[in-house]
This record gives structure tokens, C-alpha cells and sequence, in this order.
């Protein structure tokens, strides 16, 4: 079995500033054939992510880049798994892998076939940006009373969005910050109480004053840089601060000096400002996509997908994210 040919991305130069095109190469390799234990997956559905950015975070050059996968299972030699079971696990940008049997089964899951939802659905709103926008904002943020104000920037993505519907949901009063008029439009179809076009408005600390005139209970920041430092000086006592991303540092050249916020403001208004990564809630994810499927299914929970066709369309999906181009969640059907 296999004699199968593999296509892969190939992270071939350190980023700096926007990743460019040559920084990656698309090679291609023979698979061997399966041994006892194993199975061969042909992707079906790739993610691209902002953190795949941070050269920290990314493989190592001359590695495929890394990244969650939907896949089905086209050859086996796994009890476990049989051809034609859907999965996802983090395969990276790549067409084919072999998964490396019982060493698979701690990060690999099989998709429920019961859930009348895409597969897709698996790298976005019921995946891992799923599940970081639901352990974000009700683990850190943590709703205290109805009517508390929620604040959220790139509110129009996969994270942000469904942060403010869950928001929404635990009674909050939802503020977004999106880069574009159609977003706008989309997070107040969403049913966020205001939003604005950060790129437009004529002061970011004007705009949070109207929409929040009693203060900001909760942030969720996927921005980081002045527009972190603006909503931190507008906070409410015992304010609670979800540190989830950094897009606009991402491909900045210079590293940003310090914030500019006193330290005496977070003392005295006593903020809890926490960073995370989603892994760490990994053995509750399943219960939290099953309530989350529940609210698709009752009309409580929208999504959107910005998709990209073609397994060499990746890179393009990949920068899009830090061009504003997508609504929702960016994935590549393969």
C-alpha cells in the first residue's frame, strides 16, 4: 500500500514583516508503505491561523509549516481507524500524511458524523478558534451579571465573532471593532449593540466612550499594540482583560516599546489581565462544541467561512488574514 505522492509547504526563510511567497516552497515526496499500526490520510480541509506568523510558533525551516487538518482516512493498517473516517489532527500544510497509529489516537479525533454541520466546521467555529473564543471569554472574562459591556476587537473573524455571540448569549452588551463597512454590517446582523470601522472613525477613544458610556467590564484583545492600551485607559473597576492575540504586532519590523498605560491605573482599578494559549482547556473542548452545535442549531451561534479553493492556494489564504480580507474563518479546501 501508499506509493502514494505527498505535496507539502516548506517554510524555507524566516519572516519578515508580511510573509512573502518565496519564503515557502511546495515540495513533493513518495510516501512508503504503511507499516502495522498506521494509517495514510489525504487532506480535505486545511486552516491558516494569524499565531502561524510567529516564527516562534511555526516549524523550524525546512519544515512543513504547521496548522490543524480535516482528513479522510484512505488506507489503514489501524484497528482504530478505517478507510473513509473523517479526522481531524494537526497535519499541517500538506496533502497526505501518515499518522503513526496508537501515538495518534492522543491527538487525533474523529469527526462526529451526527453533527449536521460542514466538516469545515471542525477548523473553525466547532475547532480550535471555537473553542478559544468560548474558554476565553467565559474562563478569563468571565460574565458576572447581565447587561456587563463587552468589548471586542477584529470582532468580524472567527475568534471575535463568536465571542460576541457568546457574549450576546450570557447577556452582555457587545461592542465590535472591525477594519471594514461590510463588517460592520456583519457583526450587527450578528446582533453586536454597536460597531465601528476602527480604519474610519475619527477617534478610537471618542468611539468606545459612545458606545460604552458606563465603562468596559470585559476586552477580548486580538489586536494588542495602541488599540490594547486606548480600551485598558476606558476599563471599569474589576474589569477582566482576555489577552488572545496580537495582530497588529505581527509583522511589525521594530518591536513596540512598553504600553503607555500607568501602572497605578491597573492597580486601582484592579484589572485582571490574562494571556492564554486555548490548549490548555484541550480535555473540555468536546463539551464545549456540544453546547456550542446546540446554539448553531437553536439560531444563537452564526458563522462565516471565507474559503479558499486549491491546495496551492494556501499562501494566499495564509496573508489574507493580515490584509483584512476575510470575514469569519479563513479555510482552504484542499
Amino acid at each position: 500500500m501508499s506509493g502514494v505522492k505527498a505535496r507539502s509547504w516548506i517554510k524555507v526563510k524566516e519572516f519578515v514583516g508580511l510573509p512573502k511567497r518565496d519564503d515557502f516552497e511546495i515540495v513533493e515526496k513518495e510516501l512508503p508503505a504503511l507499516k502495522d499500526g498506521e494509517f495514510l490520510v489525504e487532506g480535505l480541509w486545511n486552516t491558516v491561523d494569524p499565531y502561524m506568523r510567529s516564527n516562534e510558533l511555526s516549524n523550524k525551516l525546512g519544515s512543513p509549516m504547521p496548522g490543524g487538518q480535516v482528513a479522510k482516512v484512505t488506507q489503514s493498517k489501524d484497528k482504530n481507524f478505517a478507510v473513509g473516517d473523517v479526522v481531524l489532527g494537526p497535519f499541517g500544510w500538506t496533502s497526505h500524511s501518515i499518522c503513526d497509529g496508537p501515538a495518534s489516537l492522543m491527538k487525533i479525533i474523529k469527526l462526529d458524523p451526527t453533527i449536521p454541520l460542514p466538516q469545515s466546521t471542525a477548523l473553525g467555529i466547532l475547532g480550535m478558534p471555537g473553542a478559544t473564543s468560548y474558554f476565553g471569554l467565559l474562563d478569563i472574562c468571565k460574565p458576572i451579571k447581565e447587561g456587563e459591556t463587552l468589548l471586542v476587537n477584529a470582532a468580524a473573524g472567527a475568534v471575535g465573532s463568536a465571542v460576541g455571540q457568546i457574549g450576546k448569549i450570557k447577556g452582555m452588551r457587545v461592542v465590535g471593532f472591525a477594519g471594514s463597512d461590510e463588517k460592520v454590517a456583519y457583526l450587527k446582523s450578528l446582533g453586536f449593540d454597536a460597531a465601528y470601522n476602527y480604519k474610519t472613525i475619527p477617534s478610537l477613544e471618542a468611539a468606545i466612550k459612545e458606545s460604552c458610556p458606563n465603562g468596559v467590564d470585559a476586552f477580548f484583545d486580538n489586536v494588542g499594540g495602541d488599540f490594547f492600551d486606548t480600551v485598558l485607559r476606558q476599563m471599569n473597576t474589576f474589569g477582566r482583560v482576555s489577552v488572545c492575540g496580537a495582530i497588529s504586532q505581527y509583522n511589525a519590523l521594530e518591536p513596540r516599546k512598553g504600553i503607555d498605560v500607568s501602572s497605578i491605573t491597573l492597580i486601582v482599578k484592579q484589572l485582571k489581565i490574562e494571556g492564554f494559549i486555548v490548549t490548555r482547556w484541550l480535555d473540555q473542548w468536546q463539551g464545549a462544541f456540544k453546547e456550542m452545535a446546540q446554539w448553531i442549531q437553536e439560531g444563537k451561534l452564526k458563522y462565516r467561512e471565507t474559503v479558499f479553493e486549491g491546495f496551492d492556494s494556501m499562501y494566499d489564504a495564509f496573508v489574507s488574514l493580515f490584509k483584512g480580507d476575510n470575514i469569519g474563518k479563513v479555510v482552504v479546501k484542499i
